[in-house]
C-alpha cells in the first residue's frame, strides 16, 4: 500500500513539472546570447540597479523589468535562469547579454556568443521605467540599423566606381569591418584599423572602460560617438604590421567581441 502511494505521489509530482515545463512562454526558440562581466562590475544598469556579475541577471532590450528567462544553450543542453534588469546588447542580431556566472554555467565564456533558446518563466510588471527604456533601446537599435545598412550600401557603390571608398561621419574608418571572430589569415592586413572594443551609452562608463585599457597597455585610445548616441571606445591607428599582435593580446585579456575597421584616411 505504501509503494502504491508513494509512486502516485512521484507521478503527480512529475505531471506536475512537465506540465510547469509545458506551460514556458518561449520567447525566441534560437537567439544569439552575448555576455558582459568585470568591466561593468558595480556599474548602473538600465532599472538603477548595480551589475553584479556574479549573479543570474540579463540584459534585453523589450521584456519588462524582473522578468525571469530560461536560458538554454543549444549546443550543449545546459540552462540558467536569469532576471532581465538591464538594455542591450546593442549589436545586431543579438537578442540577451547575460551575466557572467550565467555564461559560466552555460559553458559559453570561451566562445563569447551562443545559439541558445529562451523561454519567459514569469512576466515581469508593466512598467513606466520598463517602457521608456525599451523604447530608447528600440530607437538607439533603429539608428545603428540604418546607418550600418547606409555604410553596406556607400561601401558597395564606391567598389563598382572603382575600388575607393568614400567615409562619411566624424570617423574616418570604413571599408572592411571584421569580427573578432575571424582567425588572423581570414582578415586582409590593411594599411591601418581601429579597433572597436567595446560600446557604452553613458560617457562615464566609457571613460572607465578607456582607462582600463591603457592600464594595460593600449595606446591610442579614441571614441566614437554615434549618430544614436552610442559612445565606442577604439584602440585607434593600428598598423597592418601589429594587427595581429593587438588582437591576440586583447584576447588574451579578455576582450573576446571586438570588432575591427579598416582606416581609408
Amino acid at each position: 500500500m505504501k509503494r502504491i502511494r508513494k509512486l502516485f505521489i512521484t507521478a503527480i509530482i512529475t505531471a506536475l513539472c512537465a506540465q510547469s515545463a509545458y506551460s514556458l512562454e518561449v520567447y525566441r526558440e534560437k537567439a544569439t546570447a552575448s555576455f558582459y562581466g568585470a568591466d561593468f562590475h558595480g556599474k548602473r544598469t538600465s532599472n538603477n540597479e548595480k551589475y553584479n556579475m556574479y549573479a543570474y541577471t540579463c540584459a534585453n532590450k523589450e521584456l519588462p523589468f524582473d522578468t525571469i528567462l530560461k536560458v538554454t544553450n543549444l549546443a550543449n543542453g545546459k540552462t540558467v535562469q536569469v532576471r532581465v534588469n538591464d538594455r542591450g546588447p546593442f549589436v545586431s542580431g543579438r537578442t540577451v547579454d547575460l551575466s557572467t556566472q550565467a555564461a559560466i554555467d552555460l559553458e559559453m565564456t570561451k566562445a563569447g556568443l551562443a545559439a541558445v533558446k529562451l523561454e519567459i518563466v514569469k512576466r515581469g510588471p508593466d512598467t513606466k521605467l520598463s517602457r521608456d527604456t525599451a523604447a530608447s533601446a528600440k530607437k538607439i537599435m533603429a539608428n545603428i540599423e540604418a546607418k550600418s545598412s547606409s555604410q553596406k550600401t556607400t561601401s558597395t557603390r564606391a567598389t563598382a566606381a572603382g575600388g575607393k571608398n568614400v567615409s562619411g561621419g566624424k570617423t574616418a574608418s570604413s571599408g572592411i569591418t571584421a569580427s573578432s571572430k575571424l582567425a588572423d589569415a581570414e582578415v586582409p592586413a590593411g594599411k591601418i584599423w581601429d579597433i572597436q572594443v567595446a560600446s557604452f551609452s553613458s560617457k562615464s562608463n566609457a571613460t572607465e572602460f578607456a582607462k582600463k585599457l591603457s592600464k594595460e597597455g593600449f595606446k591610442s585610445i579614441v571614441f566614437q560617438t554615434t549618430k544614436a548616441g552610442v559612445i565606442r571606445v577604439v584602440v585607434s591607428k593600428v598598423p597592418g604590421s601589429s594587427l595581429n599582435e593587438t588582437r591576440q593580446k586583447l584576447r588574451s585579456l579578455g576582450h573576446t567581441d571586438f570588432i575591427m575597421r579598416e582606416r581609408k584616411n
